[in-house]
């Protein structure tokens, strides 16, 4: 078993997850507003979703890629009205008084919204399979076990990416009043929204393209 795998899945997990996108926004925003863990929780959620279409690339699921990649105008637009809704809500967030309790319902609901959004673009699969190709992974029995190492590096890079981007952005927590935190609802809310009018967007020129 090729231990290079697995640097070479982590790098590609850490490159996938740095751009930042509505996900980092919201990532961002979570941490301050609600605390490190939400913060980091909600980045495992994207985590887990790129794992995810990271193995459908990997262990050769057609099936599976298939269909999502048939349906990905509907995903597309649920994850863009999703995008606009969650916009919204988070530019007229009341400013916390203080972080959100790390725990329960808060973390799972942290995770789970992130998790979906994520799994809104199934696109990324198309990613994961060049990248693979380029790698010389293919869907045969014999690489069923590089194929693992690889998504498990994958999947490792992300998170990485996540906790030292809540850890950064939370040791600025304390340095905030509520007028910082407010504008940070704010300018978040309309970057995550203005994502959500582009998905749509996107969607829009597809239909009316002849």
């Amino acid at each position: 078993m090729d231990v290079s795998l697995f640097l070479r899945g982590f790098l590609i997990g850490l490159a996938i997850a740095a751009p930042v996108g509505p996900i980092g926004v919201l990532c961002i925003r979570r941490t301050l507003a609600d605390g490190r863990p939400v913060g980091f929780v909600s980045g495992l959620g994207a985590a887990s979703a790129d794992a995810v279409y990271g193995s459908v690339a990997a262990f050769g699921l057609t099936a599976i890629s298939g269909a999502l990649i048939a349906y990905q105008f509907g995903l597309r637009l649920v994850g863009g009205l999703f995008l606009l809704v969650l916009g919204v809500r988070t530019f007229a967030a009341p400013v916390a008084e203080r972080p959100a309790t790390a725990g329960g319902r808060g973390l799972i609901g942290a995770y789970a919204s992130t998790f979906a959004l994520t799994l809104t673009n199934p696109m990324t699969i198309l990613s994961f399979a060049a990248v693979f190709a380029g790698l010389g992974i293919v869907a045969t029995g014999r690489d069923y076990r590089e194929a693992a190492l690889l998504v498990g590096g994958v999947f490792t890079g992300s998170a990485t990416w996540w906790l030292a981007l809540s850890l950064g952005v939370g040791a600025l927590r304390m340095r905030l009043g509520p007028s910082a935190f407010r504008w940070v609802n704010r300018l978040s809310g309309a970057v995550i929204f203005a994502f959500g009018v582009a998905v749509l967007a996107g969607l829009a020129g597809t239909i009316l393209r002849p």
